[in-house]
């Protein structure tokens, strides 16, 4: 699962050949993971509040369009994860 953005607290990741609805993983530096709707920009599952990860949230509500792209291209990607 390739991580594409690294923060101070946090990483964000994709997986290849993951569920619906498009999603990216946030893991924390504690362990703890959320993951969050690509559209609307919303945590779907995980035990993180939204102001733990609010620099995350609002670097993808920049680049929600990016995001959705690479979560569909991993999901065609032919090479097992």
């Amino acid at each position: 699962m390739p991580v594409i953005q690294r923060f101070a607290n946090a990483r964000v990741r994709i997986n290849a050949r993951d569920h619906p609805p498009p999603h990216f993983h946030v893991q924390l530096n504690d362990g703890r993971e959320a993951w969050v709707r690509i559209e609307p920009l919303e945590i779907i599952h995980g035990h993180v509040a939204a102001r733990e990860i609010a620099e995350v949230l609002a670097w993808a509500s920049e680049r929600q369009a990016w995001l959705t792209q690479t979560f569909e291209d991993l999901q065609r990607s032919t090479t097992p994860a």
